[in-house]
């Protein structure tokens, strides 16, 4: 099997962040729309990520947050979120990571898929500028391969958090997984 030099993987990966990224931008700027809401899980002892220590003992590794009815100050950069929450009926203030990001849903559609978290890569597979002087030759396109469905992930673990929400009605969302764009 061939070697994927392209890591399509970590490409698939980028763009889903960049969707979680302008859903959130756009949701800070004007709100939430219709009966949108989005369901974020993150690990909480990737780099960057900055919430009370309470709430980093609460979930030592991962943890579930919901924008839904009580959230504000919600502010997105190119690289992190940040969002008031309450926790207990305490507010706290959350900076989220894009690439802490494991899972993001939005129940009411229902839309969501499940990433890993981004570790630094080693500089053996950072991508090298490339300088091409001569345009590549134009091939023949190839006939597409058949495409057999991704197999069903286990359903995801909820946090605290999320139990304390009962289901949305219109079923669960249809989560992708990473491994569906893989080649095994």
């Amino acid at each position: 099997m061939a070697t994927d030099l392209i890591r399509y993987d970590l490409l698939v990966q980028d763009a889903l962040r960049s969707v979680v990224r302008k859903v959130l931008a756009d949701t800070a700027r004007a709100g939430l729309i219709g009966e949108h809401h989005f369901n974020i899980a993150f690990k909480t002892q990737a780099p960057g990520v900055v919430a009370p220590p309470a709430i980093k003992q609460r979930f030592p590794d991962e943890m579930s947050i919901i924008l839904q009815h009580e959230f504000w100050d919600l502010v997105v950069t190119q690289d992190a979120f940040e969002v008031s929450l309450n926790f207990a009926r305490k507010p706290e203030r959350l900076t989220v990571p894009f690439d802490s990001i494991t899972g993001f849903t939005d129940p009411s559609v229902p839309f969501g898929f499940k990433l890993e978290p981004r570790v630094s890569e080693p500089a053996s597979r950072a991508p090298a500028a490339v300088e091409q002087k001569e345009p590549a030759p134009a091939r023949a396109p190839a006939k597409p391969a058949p495409v057999k469905p991704p197999a069903q992930p286990a359903p995801a673990a909820k946090s605290a958090r999320s139990a304390e929400k009962p289901a949305e009605p219109g079923g669960e969302a249809k989560v992708v997984s990473i491994d569906a764009f893989r080649k095994k």
